[in-house]
């Protein structure tokens, strides 16, 4: 599991405790002396900002009275703090789904409110709206939008020459880097953000020498993490959520150099810095790490209490990373005691998490495939759109001093709105093929399908649709649509009919000979013997089909053959699936020569089920495989074979 990296909320930050008490009594004594409705507005837009760092739910009541009262009085730009308040009081209680919501309402609102007065205060808070919706989506994984925003907020900031405020987001776009294991880019930006922040004398420089530490702990340069983390400990003090962070990232430390004691040490009073501020994120987090240490040294019934509270907090803030490691833990845990039909409820729990988890990962990736985003050109193209924009407006106001270009204005409009119609229907078709190709991402999400299938689908899918390839992609879509429904009926249920698992692979191979252009041909067979109210799991032999394609005949270049055979003997029902790749063995040796290493998830996962099987049938669940010789001991292929007790469908 990673820890949360430490991000800032884009906003004012009181970091001295016996300031902040000094300033929200202050503001309170005000608010009760306010002689307008309107003062008393500022005054607890300025409390609720004013609590940030040390209490979620003052951050949120204060937030909830000023958005009455500016909705009330119809002013709409204390409407939108109210709701960047909002938005960062429920980043620290740890709903990011809430927060992102507010979010998005402020930025509505300050966009339109830019259009009709361009101010700095304007410009202001629309950055804040931006940085702060990167930081939900950094935490929320999805760095393609937390790039996004951030190049927005830092356009805003550099023409304003912020530097305080671009500190803060260099550490973000560091953080962003960290989370990809990036670790270079990531040092970078954290150095970067920690030089601005010693020229300002920032306290906050503390959250950024944690990341940086945090970056060469991953790096197992043990010696600079430990001299970052004693650096940043007294800058850590005043805010109580960097604290609890910097607590959770020196414990991970010690137990990498296997200091047991001294991790539990710093987890405990992470909880206790949590527990100021009740961020159930930061809290969850911590349990999940002592339970993990627990259950290495064996101590189940402490791995379970901890592992249980995580769970519990991580159900309340709906953070499915977070429940997937705690019904992980579980799982090992009650499999490691013999209990073993627990170890399985919490084992589902987990695997349909993780291929989930997965899954949105993998369909991001691949139909963002073609992107080839580059933050730093992003951020570049971004300074000079904003530059052409300006330069067109001072074009715009000559072209309206002479009748002359005034028209020549209009016929280029003309001509603008001619070639956007175009594109406009060009896109519209595009669209058409995205939307259909979205809706199968929903569906990919509540299956439990191979992810690298789904992800060498849609990818393909995306290659048509970027290479005009139209009836290509439909045609594709097609057949993916009607492998889903198949998929999607099979995977509710724990056994189907052997008939319905060879429609299923039909449908697989068509697919896959469409993609490869009728590389390989493929033959399924099935015994006699086998009646008709005999089942196996679904799902269970298409990864190993796949394998044979892409590890084998693939890589082959020559046309290829497959093999499915389902066989009864004795007391089991037998797959066999047999290719005459390039072997098993080859396979492996390519893999350990390639630049890119793989490993394959579908192979664990069926794995885990044959031994779950197993242990809770007491019957025999194996899979071989072996790579196939002539008889001058080269390689002609291999051979996997998967052997199931017999079991009925009721």
């Amino acid at each position: 599991m990673k820890i949360r990296i430490v991000l800032f909320l884009i906003a004012c930050i009181v970091t001295n405790l016996t300031a902040q008490n000094k300033l929200t009594d202050s503001i309170q004594s005000l608010i009760s002396q306010a002689k307008t409705e309107q003062e008393k507005l500022g005054l607890l837009n300025d409390l609720s900002n004013a609590f940030k760092t040390t209490n979620g739910q003052k951050v949120l009541e204060y937030a909830e009275k000023a958005l009455v009262l500016a909705q009330k009085l119809g002013i709409a730009s204390a409407e939108g703090k109210a709701y960047l308040n909002l938005g960062n009081g429920n980043i620290i209680t740890g709903n990011y789904d809430k927060s992102v919501a507010y979010f998005s309402k402020a930025k509505d609102i300050f966009e339109a409110e830019l259009a009709k007065n361009p101010s700095i205060d304007i410009k202001k808070n629309l950055a804040r709206a931006y940085g702060s919706i990167g930081v939900v989506s950094s935490e929320q994984n999805n760095y393609s939008s937390a790039f996004d925003y951030y190049v927005k907020s830092i356009v805003i900031y550099e023409e304003l020459e912020d530097i305080n405020m671009l500190s803060r987001l260099y550490n973000n776009v560091g953080v962003a880097y960290q989370s990809q294991k990036d670790y270079a880019k990531a040092l970078a930006y954290f150095e970067k953000a920690k030089d601005t922040q010693a020229q300002l004398n920032d306290p906050n420089i503390g959250i950024t020498l944690t990341n940086i530490a945090n970056c060469y702990r991953s790096l197992q340069k043990y010696p600079e993490a430990l001299k970052a983390y004693q650096q940043a400990e007294k800058q850590v003090q005043s805010n109580p959520r960097a604290l609890g962070e910097w607590h959770n990232s020196v414990g991970l430390y010690y137990k990498a150099i296997h200091n047991e004691n001294e991790a539990l040490n710093n987890w405990d009073k992470a909880i206790v810095a949590f527990n100021t501020i009740d961020d159930k994120f930061g809290i969850a987090d911590t349990y999940i790490f002592k339970g993990e240490l627990f259950y290495a040294q064996k101590n189940y019934s402490e791995a379970i209490e901890n592992a249980a509270k995580a769970l519990e907090l991580a159900k309340k803030t709906n953070v499915l990373e977070q429940i997937r490691n705690a019904e992980h833990i579980l799982s090992n845990v009650y499999e490691a005691k013999g209990n073993f039909a627990e170890a399985l409820k919490h084992s589902k729990i987990y695997w349909k998490l993780n291929d989930s988890l997965t899954n949105v990962e993998n369909i991001r990736k691949g139909v963002q495939a073609e992107m080839n985003f580059e933050y730093e050109k992003k951020e570049n193209s971004a300074r000079l759109i904003r530059e052409r924009n300006e330069l067109l407006k001072a074009k715009e106001d000559k072209q309206r001093t002479t009748k002359y270009l005034l028209i020549g204005f209009s016929l280029l409009l003309l001509i603008g709105l001619g070639f956007l119609y175009y594109k406009r229907m060009e896109l519209k078709k595009r669209l058409t093929l995205e939307k259909e190709l979205s809706e199968y991402e929903q569906k990919a999400l509540h299956l439990q399908m191979n992810p690298h299938f789904i992800f060498n689908c849609l990818g393909a899918i995306s290659g048509f649709i970027i290479n005009n390839g139209t009836d290509h992609a439909i045609k594709y879509l097609a057949k993916f649509s009607k492998l889903m429904r198949l998929t999607l009926e099979y995977s509710q249920e724990s056994l189907i009919p052997i008939e319905k698992e060879i429609e299923s692979l039909q449908n697989y191979l068509e697919l896959e000979k469409l993609r490869f252009d009728n590389a390989f041909r493929y033959i399924i067979t099935k015994s006699e013997t086998i009646e008709d109210d005999m089942g196996i799991p679904p799902l269970l032999i298409q990864p190993l089909i796949e394998n044979a394609i892409m590890h084998g005949i693939i890589v082959k270049k020559k046309q290829g053959n497959i093999t499915v055979n389902f066989q009864l003997k004795k007391d089991t029902i037998t797959c066999m699936v047999i290719d005459d790749g390039i072997g098993i063995e080859n396979s492996k040796k390519a893999k350990e020569n390639s630049v890119q290493v793989h490993k394959s998830m579908a192979l664990d996962i069926i794995k885990k089920r044959l031994k779950m099987m197993t242990k809770v049938s007491q019957k025999k669940a194996s899979m071989h495989s072996s790579q196939l010789q002539d008889a001058n001991g080269n390689s002609v292929g291999t051979k996997v074979v998967i052997t199931l007790p017999i079991q009925y469908i009721d």
